[in-house]
Formats: structure tokens, C-alpha cells, sequence
């Protein structure tokens, strides 16, 4: 691979999972739109299958792909196998900007390798902070260190500002931008299918409660009690219950271990995105430990319960459209009753808002990006940023 000889300014978009896939794909078309800018996307492998599979629904693939062969031997191996791939192939092909999101492996990696090669790094999901840094794990970490190697701080929320400039960031590199997730989710609303309606709801009656759980911090025991906490709550025999099983073949195995069988109970594969946001449109409430699913159901005015004693998403909870409940199974069991067995408090909670964006976040991103780094222009100015911010939150409403 060797760089392309032209004036533009070239950008690397550093993607590894199906969040960073599904989150960074609305960056990508929109700088894709810029005059003067190549993107390219580059694949680590992390998640090999799904990251290609969700950019193909926004007509993008893989402009180079790295095979990462040690996802499954720990987060050590998975990585120095990421940085090590990803620090040669910024030697080889050298761009100007790195665009890393959020706070997997792959973006912690090409954080760093970015820094390590002198390239500016910017940040998409920037700022979100829980008040333990080992929870949730590792990515609470991850997401503090790569602040120190960015150069663009891409914010969703003015709490996520708040942190960011509470940790020292220079206001005039915090962009207030929105959340991507919101773009996305426009973007499959708008070109897919109205009636991609999975067979798992078809025909039915009854409340769907939709589940969806796989973060680190509740792979044993707290996984155990949730799996429990379903079964109980499928005895209420008003509800149908599908619960989407994670990526992790292991967890998705314990699930069946304990679940199948259950009367209306259904554990289905992991659907595609424009799926995936249909049914959790048709949702009468959703459990789940994913940050991505926090802001899509609050983009839909969809009442979530969280699977997880913190979250660095606490805009939802402050407005009442999300509860945290944890991944105690008597807390589980009793605050889900307590919702399906009143209307009035779920319909309190069906509000859609713009918590999290108004889906212009990848637009300002990329003049951002344009204004700062492009070609025979100046730097973004404080001024430029503030102004963003200010549109922003003119637009924001719960």
C-alpha cells in the first residue's frame, strides 16, 4: 500500500467493531462530500464479520482490512496485535488525520499508533466519563487515555464537554457536535425498508420486551441473574420476550443454557441494523447493558431500563426516558412489573428527544475536520466551535 500522490487532505476513519462501524459510516459520507478531502476506512478485524456487514447498509466498505488473530486470547494480545498492525500500516501509507470513536481496543490502538507516527487524532464520541475508571472495563480506561493523544475532541453532549473541560482539555479543541448514533439511525429510517418486521414479532398481541446484553462487567455472574430475571418476567404471560444474543459465542451459549425452552421467550441471532432499529421501534420497553442502545431507544422514545450500576450516558436517566437498574435479578424483575403494569408511567417515558444529537453530528464533524486541517485553510478558530456548539443546543430538547 503506498500513498496516492494528490493534493488532498487524506483522513484514515480506524474502525474494528459493529458500533464503530455504525457510528463512523455517517462520517465517512459526509466527508466524502467535502472538496479536498480522500477518507479511507480501515478495518483491524476485531469484529471481522459484523464492522463490514453494518458499513455495507450504508453503501461503504473497507478500504483495507488488517487481520487480527488474537482477538480471542485476551485483551493483551488483541492489543498489541492491533497496534502493531495498525503503526505499520500509518508508516506505509501516511495520512494526515486519524479519526478514531469511542472506546474499543481498535480505537485505543489507533489512538495511540497515531501518536506514536505524529498524526492528528481526532476523537468521535468524545468526553463520556464513568465515575469509576474500571467500570465499565476496559473501556472507561481506554476512553480516558485516548483524550490524551486527540487533537479534535468530537462531543455528543454538553455533560461530555463539562468532563473533558474538567480534565483540561482547551475549549478550543472540543467540538459539541451530537451523537453519530443519531445519524445513523436517520440515515436506515430514511433509505430502508418501512417493513423489514422480523418474524420474532410478527402477528403479535402482546408487550415486546427486547433485550439485548454483553458487556464484560456482567459476563458471569451478573449475566446469570439477568438470563433469570427474564424468565421471571416471561411468566407474566403478557409479554413476548427476544432477547438478541451477543456477539460472544460463549455468552451467547449461556443464554440458550438457560433460556431456551421458556414459553415466549424467543433468543435470536444478532439482526442487521436496519432490523435491529425496526424492533426496537416496535419495542414496549427495552432492557440492555449497550451504550449505542441507550441513544437509539431515546432517539425513538422507547422506555429502557439499563443492565449496569453506572452509565456514562446520564442524559436519558435525568429526563426520565431511562432508569438504572442494574443486574440485580429481584431489581430486574420488580422494576420491569412495575413498568409493564403501568400504561400511563411507559407512555410518560414514550417521548423521542434530541439528547443526543439532531443527526447533523457527521456533517459538523467533517467541516470541522475541513476548516482545521484542509488544504490552504486556516485553523478552526474557538469561534468557529462555539458555533457549532450554539446551533447545537438550540436544537436540543428532551
Amino acid at each position: 500500500m503506498s500513498r496516492p500522490e494528490t493534493g488532498d487532505l487524506r483522513i484514515v476513519l480506524i474502525i474494528g467493531t459493529r458500533p464503530e462501524a455504525i457510528k463512523l459510516a455517517p462520517v465517512a459520507l459526509a466527508l466524502r462530500e467535502q472538496d479536498g478531502l480522500t477518507a479511507s476506512i480501515w478495518c483491524t478485524g476485531q469484529h471481522d464479520r459484523w464492522a463490514p456487514e453494518m458499513l455495507a447498509y450504508f453503501g461503504l466498505q473497507p478500504d483495507l482490512s488488517l487481520e487480527t488473530t488474537d482477538s480471542k486470547r485476551g485483551l493483551a494480545r488483541l492489543g498489541g496485535t492491533l497496534l502493531n498492525g495498525l503503526q505499520l500500516a500509518l508508516q506505509e501509507d501516511r495520512p494526515d488525520v486519524v479519526i478514531v470513536q469511542g472506546d474499543t481496543s481498535s480505537a485505543f490502538a489507533g489512538a495511540l499508533a497515531a501518536a506514536y507516527a505524529g498524526i492528528p487524532v481526532v476523537h468521535v464520541e468524545a468526553g463520556l466519563r464513568c465515575a469509576d475508571r474500571r467500570t465499565p472495563f476496559p473501556e472507561e480506561a481506554h476512553r480516558r487515555a485516548i483524550a490524551h493523544f486527540t487533537d479534535l475532541h468530537c462531543v455528543p453532549t454538553e455533560i461530555a464537554r463539562a468532563n473533558l473541560l474538567a480534565e483540561g482539555a482547551r475549549e478550543t479543541d472540543i467540538l459539541f457536535c451530537g451523537n453519530t448514533v443519531v445519524d445513523a439511525l436517520e440515515h436506515v429510517r430514511r433509505f430502508s425498508p418501512a417493513n423489514c418486521v422480523t418474524p420474532e414479532t410478527a402477528g403479535s398481541v402482546r408487550k415486546l420486551v427486547l433485550i439485548t446484553c454483553h458487556r464484560r462487567e456482567n459476563w458471569n455472574g451478573p449475566f446469570a441473574a439477568i438470563c433469570a430475571a427474564i424468565g421471571r418476567i416471561a411468566l407474566r404471560g403478557d409479554c413476548d420476550i427476544v432477547f438478541v444474543t451477543p456477539l460472544n459465542p460463549a455468552l451467547a451459549d449461556r443464554a440458550r443454557r438457560i433460556l431456551d425452552g421458556r414459553e415466549r421467550v424467543r433468543l435470536i441471532q444478532p439482526l442487521g441494523y436496519p432490523e435491529f432499529i425496526q424492533l426496537l421501534g416496535q419495542a414496549t420497553l427495552i432492557l440492555t447493558d449497550s451504550g449505542g442502545v441507550q441513544e437509539e431507544a431515546s432517539a425513538l422514545g422507547v422506555p429502557l431500563l439499563v443492565l449496569r450500576d453506572r452509565t456514562e450516558r446520564p442524559e436519558a436517566l435525568a429526563v426520565g426516558t431511562a432508569r438504572l437498574v442494574g443486574s440485580d435479578e429481584e431489581d430486574i424483575v420488580a422494576t420491569a412489573n412495575q413498568l409493564l403494569d403501568a400504561d400511563a408511567a411507559l407512555a410518560a417515558m414514550r417521548v423521542p428527544c434530541t439528547l443526543y444529537g439532531d443527526g447533523q453530528a457527521a456533517r459538523r464533524i467533517a467541516e470541522a475536520i475541513t476548516e482545521r486541517w484542509g488544504r490552504n485553510r486556516r485553523p478552526a478558530s474557538g469561534a468557529q466551535i462555539k458555533e457549532a456548539a450554539s446551533h447545537l443546543l438550540s436544537n436540543v430538547s428532551a
